[in-house]
Parts: structure tokens; sequence; C-alpha cells
């Protein structure tokens, strides 16, 4: 059972109670699951009963006993203890990361994404503009212009990298995109792969403007990858720095830490093959509930960054995952001695998808994720 899985498990146990009687309140849109806080237990907490003590009218501690016995029954859901003023911890079955690591990896680096739409993308845009006032782009064929995402900024690298992004994290929750821009610069293509539908003032039809921050100095001089991490890393509120620690090799760069976490996944990989065992989902008693956390809320990230139009959120989720990874890779190969068990599969299962969801998450910021770091 997965995070997202397991928040729509809580709602339906407040919907029986409702159903039931037991309680009067109007079952919320979410419930919020992660990780059990200090005196919890565990792999999950929620504060539902918190949530719904004042509508119901009755304290948190009675709410979390009524929903206690429609969450033990299900399937999945080892045991559920209640604990301070009505925190509901729940312990997951041993399959739990099996189920989500198999999510994950049947899904490959297109985990979390939605199912794309019938009508047909726009077509491919050019890599760059003939000349800053270029028509706009014809719109996809037999799309109709309302079902379509317009994106519109200034002349400014940022805005153009950061609807570029939006664009991607869209398309990948299904919705059909069109980015414009006041201008262009060819460079921007072939240093930052950032390419727009049309150039010219806003089209007719109101558009979404994405006007972040601009940079405080050029960023072309740091590269691809670095560029884009330092203008898409910060919200699009805040000024973002532009300066050689976007290339240091070290720690303190979360760059790094994201590319270098997957790099140590893809070499597990090839490890483990050396020693003649592969990744095979499956329980794994010591999985760092963090991280399985980060994971599991991989798609909500991705909605929610589309929906506000904020790949930062991507960018900063991303981080994450990575820092909830590295203390766990050192664990999974066998040591010394010791024989590939299942155990060891199942962990190479989860240190996999746990580079999938860093290399996807990449992939939609435009920014590579290399196997060798």
């Amino acid at each position: 059972m997965t995070p997202a899985e397991l928040s729509s498990t809580v709602l339906h146990a407040v919907r029986r109670a409702v159903d039931a009687g037991e309680l009067d309140v109007t079952v919320p849109a979410r419930a919020v699951v992660a990780p059990p806080g200090p005196g919890g237990c565990g792999d999950y907490a929620t504060n539902i009963a918190l949530q719904l003590a004042r509508p119901a009218g009755q304290p948190p501690y009675r709410v979390a006993e009524v929903l206690r016995p429609y969450l033990v029954g299900v399937d999945g859901v080892a045991d559920v203890v209640l604990t301070g003023p009505g925190f509901l911890n729940i312990s997951l079955g041993g399959a739990a990361p099996a189920a989500l690591v198999e999510e994950i990896l049947s899904a490959g680096t297109r985990y979390g994404h939605a199912d794309a739409p019938d009508a047909p993308d726009a077509p491919d845009a050019p890599d760059a503009p003939d000349a800053p006032d270029a028509p706009d782009a014809p719109d996809a064929p037999d799309v109709p212009d309302n079902s379509v995402v317009r994106l519109h900024c200034p002349h400014d690298l940022r805005a153009v990298v950061v609807a570029d992004a939006v664009a991607r994290v869209l398309r990948c929750q299904g919705a059909l995109v069109r980015v414009t821009a006041e201008g262009f610069d060819r460079e921007w293509t072939a240093a930052l792969g950032v390419r727009v539908d049309g150039v010219g003032p806003a089209p007719v039809s109101p558009p979404v403007t994405v006007r972040p921050v601009p940079a405080p100095a050029d960023p072309l001089p740091l590269g691809r990858d670095a560029a884009r991490w330092a203008l898409l890393h910060p919200a699009a509120h805040d000024r973002p720095r532009i300066g050689d620690e976007h290339l240091a090799q070290r720690e303190g760069n979360p760059l790094f830490r994201v590319r270098y976490a997957h790099a140590r996944s893809r070499a597990l990989t090839r490890n483990a093959a050396d020693l003649g065992f592969a990744a095979e989902p499956g329980p794994v008693p010591d999985a760092p509930q963090d991280l399985l956390a980060a994971l599991g809320d991989h798609p909500r990230v991705l909605a929610a960054a589309a929906a506000h139009r904020a790949p930062d959120r991507i960018a900063r989720h991303l981080v994450a995952v990575a820092d909830a990874a590295l203390p766990f890779l050192p664990t999974v190969l066998p040591r010394g001695g010791e024989k590939p068990s299942a155990a060891h599969r199942a962990r190479l299962a989860l240190a996999e998808a746990a580079g999938t969801v860093l290399a996807g998450g990449l992939t939609l910021l435009g920014i590579d994720a290399p196997d060798h770091l």
C-alpha cells in the first residue's frame, strides 16, 4: 500500500464511520499520512482524528477510537495504535514496500504521470524562431482552443526556462500545452534546450503568464544542467543564485546529491549483476520510512507542480528523495563472504526505485541523469 493508497484508505474509514452513524462530519477531500513523529510508532501516522474533532463535536482521541476498527480490518494494514491526543499510527504488512517498489519499477520514469488525453499533442516546435517577430505557430490539429494550456513569458531567460519546465510537467499530467514568449534568443535552445511555440505578443485567448524573478547574472556559463537547476530549484518569487556552487562535486550542492544518488543506484545494479543477482521487489524490514514516504509521494508532487505551475516543487522533492536514499544505498549489497539473499534483492529493488524516481524527476526538469558521476 502506497502513501496515496493509505490516504484513500483513511478517507474510506471515515466514510464508513459516517455511514454507520458513528461520526457526523463531512468527509474531507484528503487525509495526510506521513512517517510518525516523536512518540509515534508504526510505518505511517495520520492526524485525521484531530482534523475531524471539532466538526464531530467529540474529543480527538474519541474520534480516533471510532476510526481504528475501520482501519484494522483493511488488507495491508497490520495494526493501528493510538498515541498522543489522537494520532492514528498505522503499521503496514511486510509487503507494503514491495507493492510501491513494484509499481515504480513497472512504470519506470513515467511513474506519477497521468494518462495522456485522446487529443493529439501540439506539433514539435522548431529549434528556435527565425526572427523576434515570428508569428504564432498553429494550434494542434482538431484540438479545441480551450483545451490547450497557454503559457506566455517575457523576453527573459529564466522565464523561458521555467515555462519550458512547466510545460513538461503539465504534459506529463496529460495536458496539451503551448508556450509563447515576447522574445527568444537562438543560443537558449543550444545551451539550455528550451523551445517555444511562438514569439510575439500574448495570444488573444488569456494565457497563464510565467514571470519569475529574473536571474541576477547570466547562467549560460554553468552549462545546461547546472544552469537549469539554478533557475528552477528556487521558487518563482525567489531570486536564484548564479554561481559555481552549482558545479561543485560535494554534498553541499543539492544538484550533486540528487545526481549522485541516481548514479549510485545505477552502480548498485551493475555491481549486483557482477555478483550474480538482480532486483526483485519484496519485504524490506529495515526500509527507511522517509524514503518510502518520499517515493510514494512522487505522484502527488507532480500533480501539485502541474496545478501550481511550480517546477521548483519537483526539484525540492528530488533533494528529499536523494537525502533519504543516500544513507540506505550502502546497505544494499552483500558484505564480505555474505551470499546474495532475497533481502538483498529486495533492497536492490528499492534502490532502483529511488533511482527511477530521481531520473524521472530530473528528466521533467530538462536535466540529465547520468549513470556515472
